[in-house]
């Protein structure tokens, strides 16, 4: 057998949510809800439907290696020029050429513990030394992460608003920050939830990239947006952060068919802001649900909920399973007694309750 990059062996696989059919298959389940992978509930608008089918048509074909018509779009709506722009198959894969352009054996990066996994996935196997910072509170505590910043810093993952933690660093701090930090380190912002928040204090970052060239802002389509499954996400920088990502990135990573679809996502706002507008009745339901059931969960300003559920989360998570309910297990990032559930539809959430109400 080929000897394989020996610091392959120090990850930890990423497990992602179990899919319905599988759980149905595994616990012959008729009836299955899934509140484990952050999804958007509801299913795309016909708009976007519509350009998928058009798409469709011309799959024979190779997709535009430089999504030449989202670029446009995207970069019109967010009022920065066309060369700002790099398009992945999600945003994951931003992070993952990030890692691959700037760090690498004898350099640092800096995360947050618990955060995002592919965070450390990536840093990992760059062979880079990765500091993890304890959240305080479950708020990310830059002090901290500012003091362990030395000339060898590469690359800063900030998750904001975070996963699992679904808070967020406010402008202020953000700004008191990025003036302690090195023009030589890379602060990546990985904003995928940036669409729920409503916060007047959240930070523009695309404005703060004018200011500090190091800064790299990473969004998706896969929350607000519901394009999960065609995987696309994109990064903001300096042009020449773009164009030296852009030397890595494969030439076909993003399909056509996800290509499409976001062109028309960002001509269908309206849609959109009802969604939001519905997970955000729904997240205050879940939170008086959990007051009566004197259950514990954090303020979130995302589409999801850390909850404490005040026992074996493993056991309390298992149990929701074979209900046909599935969740996220908190005990593997760290924190135990916790599981983290999507915000779903109103007879989601009110099946979840219920069931959740039944395993306690």
């Amino acid at each position: 057998m080929q000897a394989a990059n020996p610091n392959i062996y120090k990850i930890k696989p990423y497990v992602p949510g179990k899919p319905i059919d599988e759980v149905k298959r595994e616990l012959g389940l008729k009836s299955v809800i899934k509140l484990a992978s952050n999804e958007n509930p509801y299913p795309p608008s016909p708009k976007v439907l519509g350009s998928i089918v058009k798409a469709a048509r011309e799959i024979n074909r190779y997709p535009d290696g430089g999504c030449f018509e989202l670029r446009r779009v995207l970069g019109r709506k967010l009022g920065i020029d066309d060369d700002q722009l790099i398009f992945g198959n999600g945003s994951d894969e931003i992070i993952v050429l990030a890692v691959k352009a700037f760090a690498t054996k004898g350099d640092e990066i800096i995360i947050a513990k618990p955060s995002f996994l592919i965070y450390e996935i990536a840093s990992i196997l760059s062979g880079a030394k990765l500091h993890q910072v304890p959240l305080d509170h479950f708020r990310y505590d830059l002090a901290a992460m500012k003091a362990k910043i030395t000339p060898k810093t590469k690359i800063i993952f900030i998750g904001n608003p975070d996963n699992p933690a679904g808070t967020y660093v406010t402008r202020a701090q953000v700004e008191d920050f990025m003036r302690a930090v090195p023009k030589s380190t890379l602060v990546f912002f990985d904003e995928a939830y940036f669409e729920y928040v409503e916060a007047r204090d959240y930070p523009d970052t695309l404005a703060l990239i004018k200011k500090y060239p190091n800064i790299i802002t990473t969004r998706t389509f896969s929350k607000m947006y519901g394009l999960a499954g065609l995987r696309i996400g994109y990064g903001i920088a300096r042009r020449e952060i773009i164009d030296i990502l852009n030397r890595l990135r494969e030439p076909f990573n993003v399909n056509s068919l996800a290509q499409a679809a976001a062109v028309a996502v960002l001509n269908d706002e309206a849609y959109y802001r009802k969604i939001a507008h519905d997970v955000r009745q729904q997240r205050e339901y879940l939170y008086r649900s959990f007051e009566k059931m004197a259950v514990a969960a954090e303020i979130s300003f995302t589409n999801f909920i850390l909850v404490n559920v005040g026992a074996d989360s493993t056991q309390i998570s298992r149990a929701l399973l074979k209900k046909g309910v599935i969740v996220r297990d908190m005990a593997a990032w760290g924190l135990k007694g916790y599981i983290r559930v999507s915000i779903g539809n109103t007879a989601e959430n009110q099946r979840f309750i219920k069931t959740l109400r039944e395993v306690l």
